[in-house]
This record gives structure tokens, C-alpha cells and sequence, in this order.
């Protein structure tokens, strides 16, 4: 993928393809796996047509690519795979004005807020190997370079994983998978926020 670049460096397609909650979540279910906008559509509980639109745009910005097509009752069907990664590196999300980052990360907390508690509802987090933890940290400046160094690589880990475990399953022909989310934050908090 060539990337399109302005004076800031920002991949302007990368821009484009994250600057709505439904190419956003879109693009998560595409580096899971190759779907049609009719699947899509059914596991995101969204209008056909909706996501129909935002595949087409997500297409354009070369986030998606075409693998297959299949005959469906008169009509063909498309399915895609994402060719971009659902987030953005350090270096070019400093890049983004802060409007941007502040509303790119309003979508994506109101999305973990809404998955967190279906599944809590669900019994998501029953399984003794599920996780949930909290910390709050006092640090100085070498320690919050250390911490943002971990968060990233622990992201890096997961999205290997998650590559790792798609290719085992592509090649065992779409094995059973289990299905799961893998949240970090690290952010500042305001001088003087309670424990």
C-alpha cells in the first residue's frame, strides 16, 4: 500500500477509513477475518445498505481489498479482507489535530463501554482466565516512556496473535474460533482525580 501522505505525514486514507464509527468497526471485523457487507451487516446489527456504502468507501481508501466472489440467489456476492491495521502509530497520531484524536477516541471508548457490557451481561467475563484490571500510577517522566513503550508493545503482540491465529484458521478451512476483546488505555488524568 502506498501511503498518502500530507505535510504532517498523516495517511490521509487512514483518516478517512477511521473518521466514522461504522468504517471503524468495519475495519476491526475485516483484520478478524474475510466477510461480505450482507455478513457484516447481520453480525453489526446495521443496515445493508449502510454498510454496503462504508465497504465502498473503505475500498477507495485501499483499507479493504476484494478476495472472492460468490453467485447468491441471483445476485454476487463480494468479499473483503482488510489490507490496513484499525489503528494508528504513535507517530502519526500526534500528527492528527487534536479534534480529530479527541473524537476518534470518543467512538472508540463508547464502542468498548457498549461490548464491555454485553458482555458482562452475557457472562463474558466468567471464564477464570478473563482479565480486567485497573491500576492508577503516580510516574515521572522515564516511567511514562517506559509504560507507553509497554502499552505499544503488548498492542504489537496482540495484533500478532490475532494475525497468527487467522492464518491457522485459514489453513484448517475457518476453524471454531473463540472470540474475544483486548482493551489497553494509558492516559493522563486530571491533577488533584480521587484514587
Amino acid at each position: 500500500m502506498i501511503a498518502q501522505q500530507t505535510d504532517t505525514g498523516i495517511d490521509q486514507r487512514l483518516v478517512k477509513a477511521m473518521g466514522h464509527p461504522l468504517r471503524q468497526r468495519i475495519l476491526i471485523a475485516l483484520n478478524r477475518r474475510v466477510s461480505s457487507p450482507n455478513q457484516l451487516a447481520n453480525e453489526l446489527g446495521e443496515p445493508l445498505g449502510n454498510v454496503s456504502y462504508h465497504v465502498k468507501v473503505l475500498a477507495e481508501c485501499d483499507a479493504i481489498e476484494l478476495v472472492d466472489t460468490r453467485p447468491v440467489r441471483g445476485a454476487v456476492e463480494h468479499f473483503y479482507r482488510a489490507i490496513m491495521r484499525n489503528h494508528f502509530d504513535d507517530r502519526h497520531w500526534e500528527s492528527l489535530p487534536l479534534s480529530m484524536r479527541r473524537a476518534l477516541f470518543g467512538q472508540t471508548l463508547q464502542q468498548i463501554w457498549k461490548h464491555a457490557a454485553e458482555a458482562a451481561d452475557a457472562g463474558g467475563f466468567d471464564d477464570p482466565e478473563d482479565h480486567v484490571s485497573w491500576t492508577v500510577s503516580d510516574l515521572d517522566d522515564e516511567g511514562f516512556r517506559d509504560m507507553v513503550e509497554h502499552v505499544n508493545e503488548a498492542l504489537e503482540r496482540a495484533m500478532q496473535i490475532q494475525e497468527e491465529s487467522a492464518n491457522r484458521r485459514a489453513a484448517a478451512g475457518e476453524a471454531e474460533s473463540v472470540r474475544t476483546e483486548f482493551v489497553l488505555m494509558h492516559f493522563h488524568r486530571p491533577n488533584g482525580a480521587s484514587a
